[in-house]
């Protein structure tokens, strides 16, 4: 078994107010062995599609490759916005060294109650999973579980949206189509994709991410 870390602490500014939350990232940045096209960041992987996305619905003209330049884009578009990173995955071990979050086993967890407790200007959480089992929203749960507390739905549709009460706080989830490949399948298997599709043949599951995304961050 291969323990695969989290090479990035929480990511929180003083004007925080959203917090994206994922899992882990590819191993090789954890083990260092990066490829030109990678960003020393998070959600930095070649294969990524976050940066991609918030590219696209802002504008930013970011550069994807592996330097200090690329980095400090990053950093300046997360502070402008108000958005921090939190993965919730501090750890977990794997018998196969990949990317899958189905791959984790004896999982260890970020405590985001207490991040949220530290940082009292957040009010929305936006995971880049759903609730499938491993994925951020699963594991959110488990800590709202052994808290008392549990998510209420305010909408179904995707992205779904969430929110809880934490100390007297009101706090909204979003919960995105994962911006990895992986979910590809599962965006072509939608009805809501399908139909865009046939009325456009060149609409792709990235066009799909971009639009939901979109409503999230009201971009």
């Amino acid at each position: 078994m291969w323990k695969h870390y989290h090479p990035y602490p929480p990511y929180i500014f003083s004007n925080t107010t959203r917090l994206i939350v994922g899992t882990l990232p590819p191993p090789r940045f954890s083990i260092g062995t990066l490829n030109a096209a990678d960003v020393v960041f998070f959600y930095g992987s070649s294969n990524g599609m976050l940066w991609k996305i918030w590219d696209r619905l802002y504008g930013l003209n970011l550069k994807y490759e592996n330097t200090a330049a690329a980095i400090a884009q990053r950093k300046a578009f997360l502070k402008r916005e108000g958005i921090g990173i939190c993965d919730i995955v501090a750890a977990a071990y794997r018998k196969k060294i990949d990317a899958s979050d189905l791959g984790m086993e004896q999982v260890e967890l970020r405590n985001l109650l207490q991040v949220l407790k530290e940082h009292p200007k957040i009010n929305t959480l936006i995971f880049t999973g759903g609730n499938s089992k491993n994925g951020p929203e699963y594991f959110f749960r488990q800590l709202l579980k052994q808290a008392q507390l549990k998510l209420l739905r305010v909408s179904h549709e995707v992205p779904r949206k969430h929110e809880f009460i934490w100390e007297g706080r009101r706090i909204v989830t979003y919960s995105l189509t994962a911006p990895s490949g992986a979910a590809n399948r599962a965006i072509g298997s939608r009805n809501a994709f399908k139909q865009k599709k046939i009325k456009n043949p060149n609409y792709t599951t990235f066009d799909f991410r971009v639009e939901q995304y979109g409503r999230v961050f009201e971009v």
